[in-house]
């Protein structure tokens, strides 16, 4: 095992990432299970810590087939794949209908976990992007295509504790910088590398989201 949980995942990586201290860095955890990592490194850096919620666009009749995704946020973005809603025969309302749905989604996900606290402002920042393992790398490929066609952020940055090396090595051609710190020949899953990977629930990701924004709201912090 190289982690012994994802706060300890979220440590090794922090050391990893002490040079974004001297950038306007915002970390955007994807939930669930980024949210732990993500936290350490956003207190490590003193930096505030936010969601990057991603939501798959199906296609018509084959809901587990995606023709696209919604990112959502200040900044939201829909990235579609071209070549399946041409072969489809995907209509134009259908993609716009179902891409407001999933946006809607995402809002009330965000009202869930962050209590109604509005996004954090991309504009400008270093957009540090965490999650506690990568498997594919479908839904993180989106997350980072959506951040670079919304046009905000200065740089996106991708921290990752494990990864397969083919995928790594995708996703770094994806962002500005990345960080892993494992990519070994031999991954299978992301939880093998972990002591202990239970599932992250509501619960936790809300406290965790709590307690960062009133760290970042406390005395000497910008408002």
């Amino acid at each position: 095992m190289m982690f012994h949980d994802r706060a300890d995942a979220g440590r090794q990586l922090a050391e990893r990432l002490l040079h974004l201290r001297n950038e306007d860095t915002v970390v955007l955890a994807l939930p669930r299970g980024g949210v732990p990592v993500a936290a350490v490194i956003a207190e490590v850096l003193h930096a505030p810590l936010d969601l990057l919620i991603v939501r798959k666009i199906g296609a018509p009749g084959h809901q587990e087939l995606a023709v696209g995704a919604v990112m959502g946020g200040i900044h939201p973005a829909t990235v579609l794949n071209e070549d399946i809603i041409r072969g489809l025969g995907v209509p134009d309302s259908y993609i716009e209908r179902e891409a407001e749905r999933q946006r809607g989604e995402i809002e009330r996900r965000r009202a869930i976990y962050l209590r109604g606290r509005p996004p954090a402002a991309l504009k400008g920042r270093t957009a540090l992007v965490v999650d506690d393992g990568i498997a594919t790398g479908a839904t993180m490929r989106v997350a980072l295509r959506a951040l670079s066609m919304g046009g905000a952020v200065r740089r996106i940055v991708l921290a990752v504790p494990v990864a397969p090396p083919e995928v790594g090595e995708q996703l770094r051609r994806l962002c500005d910088e990345a960080v892993f710190l494992a990519l070994p020949p031999s991954f299978r899953a992301v939880g093998q590398y972990y002591s202990n990977f239970t599932q992250t629930e509501d619960g936790e990701v809300v406290a965790l989201l709590d307690q960062a924004a009133a760290r970042m709201s406390g005395p000497g912090q910008p408002p």
